[in-house]
C-alpha cells in the first residue's frame, strides 16, 4: 500500500495530500466504493451533506475495523443551513448520518454572496471547533474577497480552502492568497471530469513515465503541494489513483502544463452561484 504524505495544517492537523472524494456517487454505492478506496491504501474521504451520501461513508468507515485515529474525514454544510443555529443542527445531522463522533474538518460548502450568512456561520464552526466536535474547520470555494471578511472580521484563519483547480484551471492568484495567510489549498474535481487528460502536452508526459494521464495530473497537484480528492466508483481507477507517488515530474514537465491554463470552470462560479439561498 502507498504511504501517502501528510500536510501540517495551521492548527497542527494532520491531513493527507490524497484523498477520496464521492461527489455524484450514489449512496447505494458509496459503501462499496469507498470500501475499495480504503483496501487501496486511501485514508481521507471527503464528503458533503449536498451529495445524499454522507451514510455510506460511515457505513465504510464502520465496517473497515480501521482505527478512528487512522481516518480523516470531511463532510461540508450545505448553503441552506447557513446561519448561526441552522449550522449548528445540521452539523448534528451530518454526524449523525455519519455515524461518528468527532469530524476531521467541516467545510462551508459555497460561500453564497446572496444570503451574506457565511460570517455567521462560520463563528458556529469556530464554537464547534472550541468544543472539540470538529479538529479543524476551513471553507470550500472561496475566493480572495470572501476570506478577506473573516480574516477582517478576526475570526479564525481557515485551515483549508477547497476549490475547482486543475490544469485548465490553475487558480494561481488565490493559491498565492492561501501561502500568504497559511491556508491550505484543497482541489476538488482535481481532473477536470476527465476533461484534461487528452491534452497532448499530458499524454505526452504520461508516455514519457509510463503512467496514465490521471496520475500525471495528480502528481502535478502534490507537486505544487495542494490535497488534492479524485473521485472513481471503479476499482481498478481507486488504485491507479493513489499510485502515485513512485515518480517525479521534471520542470519540463511542470512548464508545459503551465501552459494549459485557460480560466476553465467545469462547476459553478462562487461569486455567482447561490443555490439553496
Amino acid at each position: 500500500m502507498p504511504l501517502v504524505p501528510t500536510i501540517k495544517l495551521n492548527n497542527g492537523v494532520e491531513i493527507p495530500q490524497l484523498g477520496f472524494g464521492v461527489f455524484q456517487v450514489p449512496d447505494a454505492e458509496t459503501t462499496e466504493a469507498v470500501t475499495s478506496a480504503l483496501e487501496a491504501g486511501y485514508r481521507s474521504i471527503d464528503t458533503a451533506a449536498a451529495y445524499g451520501n454522507e451514510r455510506g461513508v460511515g457505513e465504510a468507515i464502520k465496517a473497515s475495523g480501521l482505527p478512528r485515529d487512522e481516518l480523516f474525514v470531511t463532510t461540508k454544510l450545505w448553503n441552506s443551513a447557513q446561519g448561526y443555529d441552522s449550522t449548528l443542527r445540521a452539523f448534528d445531522e451530518s454526524m449523525a448520518q455519519l455515524g461518528l463522533e468527532q469530524l476531521d474538518l467541516y467545510l462551508i460548502h459555497w460561500p453564497v454572496p446572496k444570503a451574506d450568512k457565511f460570517v455567521e456561520t462560520w463563528k458556529a464552526f469556530e464554537k464547534l471547533h472550541a468544543d472539540g466536535r470538529i479538529r479543524a474547520i476551513g471553507v470550500s470555494n472561496f475566493q480572495p474577497t470572501h476570506l478577506r471578511r473573516l480574516l477582517d472580521e478576526g475570526l479564525t484563519v481557515p485551515a483549508v480552502n477547497q476549490i475547482e483547480l486543475h490544469p485548465a484551471l490553475q487558480q494561481a492568484t488565490l493559491r498565492a492568497f492561501h501561502t500568504e495567510h497559511g491556508i491550505a489549498t484543497e482541489a476538488w474535481s482535481p481532473l477536470a471530469q476527465g476533461e484534461v487528460l487528452d491534452a497532448p502536452e499530458i499524454t505526452k508526459i504520461a508516455a514519457k513515465h509510463g503512467k496514465s494521464p490521471a496520475q500525471v495530473v495528480l502528481r502535478w497537484h502534490l507537486q505544487l503541494g495542494n490535497v488534492v480528492i479524485p473521485k472513481s466508483v471503479t476499482p481498478k481507477r481507486i488504485r491507479e489513483n493513489i499510485d502515485v507517488f513512485d515518480f517525479e515530474l521534471d520542470g519540463d514537465d511542470l512548464n508545459a502544463i503551465v501552459g494549459l491554463e485557460r480560466g476553465h470552470r467545469t462547476g459553478p462560479d462562487p461569486d455567482t452561484f447561490n443555490a439553496g439561498a
